[in-house]
């Protein structure tokens, strides 16, 4: 008999994957010296990470039943080499001054390491933490959101110090063997396992029970329920609204609060740090009210945010706003895959998980636009504010609906299981 994995050091190894290539979020670091050292547009340089963004939600939706197939190892290596690939080809693109090859390495390739790494721990750890699917989850997503604030200091110690084609062969070599080796010791847990003390047992009552998904559906079958649709139009909107916060957020400060580009430089870096608390803290606490209440916590939340940050001029109000919105936005992308176990089941779940992250890539080309759009129309980002507190009345609206989506399936399920036992008395 093979001996059972430790699943906090499956954890441990999930954590790896999503710190390297948690690392994209730092890429606001370089725009400034690939502008300098190479005279690229910043449109040009812009274009890269919203290329990265849609592959990585485009692998993860077209890459996902592969990834379920191949199994968590195959999949971290498959990852690693990816991104790994991709960070070297930048620095091969920076060295030749290639924009064109710059997209193909840092947002094709690397993208599509981005995509398959991200979904293939994640699903793995939602099936070995039945019992704390939201802290299992959030633990490893939360990797990916500090990734950016370890990666930003290390990125702009090496530009410094060797230059930014170097930097990137640096990067992409280490970050290869990290991935690789988190990847080695990530695997399923055994058909029917369940964690000690959480089995079901009628006649130890002292046991904790874990509650039933509402179905085990494939990622076809999943995609005719309208549950597919509620969860991707709530991860969407949360997306883009915190997408497009974090795009403006030095200008937005400036403009409203009245703070200084020392200070709104400021305030950016501690949004990281916001955002990865938001992941680890929200998650959790979504083990405790469930799911569909986090969300919905989340959306009237933002609601009150998102109107009352375009009055808030005080700087300390402003910020802590700011930084509300982030705890948000972080603990929508860690709460996701463990509510999506919950009403699809874990059977399929990277392929159900890539499907949803398709509203990640479009979040990630509307957010940004939709901001930048509406601030040359008015000449302000209240009007984008006002709009984003909208949209989160209509994500509302959607989160109350899937929750009676859900009991009323609920209901039924137990109405089949209590007529049989009703004939047989």
């Amino acid at each position: 008999m093979k001996k059972l994995k430790n699943r906090w050091l499956i954890a441990a190894s999930a954590v790896g994957i999503h710190l390297s290539i948690g690392a994209v979020y730092a890429y606001s670091v370089l725009k400034k010296p690939l502008l300098a050292e190479l005279g690229w547009e910043f449109k040009e340089t812009a274009w890269a990470f919203s290329i990265a963004i849609l592959f990585l939600g485009l692998s993860a939706a077209f890459l996902g039943r592969k990834v379920e197939k191949m199994g968590p190892r195959k999949s971290g290596m498959l990852s690693a080499s990816f991104y790994g690939t991709g960070l070297i080809l930048s620095g091969l693109a920076v060295m030749l001054g290639s924009v064109n090859l710059f997209y193909l390495g840092y947002g094709v390739i690397g993208g599509i390491g981005l995509g398959v790494g991200y979904i293939c721990p994640v699903s793995t750890l939602v099936k070995w933490f039945p019992d704390r699917r939201g802290l299992a989850t959030g633990l490893a997503i939360m990797g990916f959101g500090f990734g950016a604030l370890l990666a930003s200091s290390i990125i702009q110690f090496l530009i410094g110090a060797v230059g930014i084609s170097s930097m990137f062969f640096i990067l992409g070599s280490t970050y290869f063997v990290l991935m690789m080796s988190s990847a080695q010791y990530l695997a399923p847990p055994p058909e029917d396992w369940t964690p000690a003390g959480f089995e079901a047992n009628a006649e130890r009552k002292t046991k904790k029970q874990i509650k039933a998904d509402l179905a085990q559906l494939t990622s076809i079958e999943a995609l005719k329920t309208p549950r597919f649709y509620f969860l991707w139009t709530m991860l969407f909107f949360n997306i883009t609204c915190g997408i497009a916060v974090i795009s403006v957020a030095s200008p937005l400060s400036q403009e409203i609060a009245g703070l200084t580009p020392v200070a709104a430089a400021a305030m950016v870096g501690a949004m990281g740090l916001f955002n990865g608390l938001g992941r680890i803290g929200w998650a959790s606490f979504s083990d405790i009210i469930g799911r569909p209440m986090t969300y919905t916590a989340f959306f009237l939340i933002q609601i009150i945010a998102f109107f009352l940050l375009p009055q808030t001029t005080n700087a300390f109000a402003f910020q802590a706003i700011v930084f509300l919105i982030l705890t948000c936005y972080g603990g929508g992308f860690a709460s996701i895959p463990a509510y999506i176990g919950d009403v699809f089941g874990t059977k399929n779940l990277s392929a159900i998980h890539g499907n949803i992250l398709t509203a990640w890539a479009a979040a990630g080309l509307v957010g940004p636009q939709l901001a930048a759009y509406v601030r040359e129309a008015t000449g302000s980002y209240a009007g984008t504010l006002y709009i984003f507190a909208g949209l989160f009345v209509v994500a509302l609206v959607v989160s109350i609906v899937i929750q009676f989506n859900i009991k009323a399936i609920r209901k039924q399920k137990e109405e089949i299981v209590i007529a049989p036992q009703m004939v047989v008395s």
